[in-house]
């Protein structure tokens, strides 16, 4: 049966068709107002009807970045988008007007979801997934099943407590991890540095155009891979904090790989090696035990709609 797979995110939503497989067979997308809930719903509807007049459709899966509820029917809250409590499934249903199977899952719930079926993790059965994106997104699967928790709001690792009394963070709490291990934390501390550091910030600087408020993390990564020291810097302590966290969610559920995803891991090695290096640094009874793979994701930006898709079958 074909499914399609939505990833819904604050200004755009991504969206295919994906068969059993976990092959696209379609894609398109559409412009959103994160400010306003039923222009997400309408554009998923119109997505919807320009996907099945091509494909027969037997479930729509919605990839939903925020705390999904555990009859996987709506958005409990959304930090970027102004989900309240929100039907969202009921509200698509509505417009689409079909009898179809429609779940909502948490977006990176889907995205590592869609690496443990086709893609790094495929061969394991338990993992984590990390997506180190603005934030950071976390899905578990224990003996070949997504972690959801009672509520539905499992494996959100990004606000574990790592630093207390540290930076703030948009959950209302300090010192969260992603508040470390993101991308977001790579641009602060880029941004800091240039300031701190003028001269050995430079090229990191000169690539952002000479503004401060324009460096993003690919100026990093291609500084670093120049060969660029401040750059290369940044990135290892974005990596130690990378692997050391996930040494603190290994000493809990002991997985076999840890996938590394989100525009951050385009970096590879150059983050990878720090990760792996934290890791093993803070793993419990460290040579006594078998230590997870960290590896880079491999499905890429269609990972959210092919694990959306996928488990909407499920």
């Amino acid at each position: 049966m074909h499914a399609i797979g939505v990833d819904i995110g604050g200004t755009k939503i991504a969206a295919g068709v994906v068969d059993d497989e976990g092959r696209i067979l379609a894609k398109t997308r559409r412009d959103t107002e994160p400010d306003d809930a039923a222009s997400i719903d309408a554009a998923i509807a119109d997505v919807y009807a320009e996907l099945s007049a091509q494909h027969k459709i037997g479930a729509i899966g919605l990839a939903a970045a925020g705390f999904v509820a555990a009859d996987r029917s709506g958005v409990l809250f959304a930090p970027n988008i102004a989900w309240r409590d929100y039907p969202l499934r009921d509200r698509v249903a509505a417009l689409i007007d079909e009898r179809l199977e429609i779940v909502v899952e948490n977006d990176a719930n889907a995205a590592g979801w869609a690496e443990f079926r086709y893609g790094a993790a495929r061969d394991v059965e338990d993992m984590l997934t990390l997506t180190i994106g603005t934030g950071l997104g976390g899905a578990i699967v224990s003996h070949g099943q997504l972690v959801r928790g009672f509520a539905g709001v499992a494996a959100e690792v990004g606000h574990m407590r790592v630093v207390p009394g540290g930076h703030y963070c948009g959950c209302g709490h300090e010192g969260c991890w992603e508040q470390y291990a993101s991308g977001s934390a790579l641009v602060r501390d880029a941004q800091a540095a240039v300031v701190a550091y003028p001269d050995r910030a430079a090229r990191i600087l000169e690539l952002a155009g000479g503004e401060v408020d324009k460096i993003i993390g690919p100026h990093v990564t291609a500084a670093a891979e120049e060969g660029d020291t401040l750059a290369i810097d940044l990135l290892a302590e974005l990596g130690r904090w990378i692997g050391e966290g996930a040494a603190s969610v290994a000493a809990l559920l002991d997985p076999a790989m840890v996938v590394i995803g989100g525009g951050v891991a385009a970096a590879g090695d150059l983050l990878l090696t720090p990760a792996r290096k934290g890791f093993a640094d803070q793993l419990s009874a460290r040579g006594h035990r078998p230590e997870a793979e960290i590896v880079v994701a491999a499905m890429g930006n269609d990972a959210g709609i092919v694990g959306a898709a996928d488990l909407a079958r499920i």
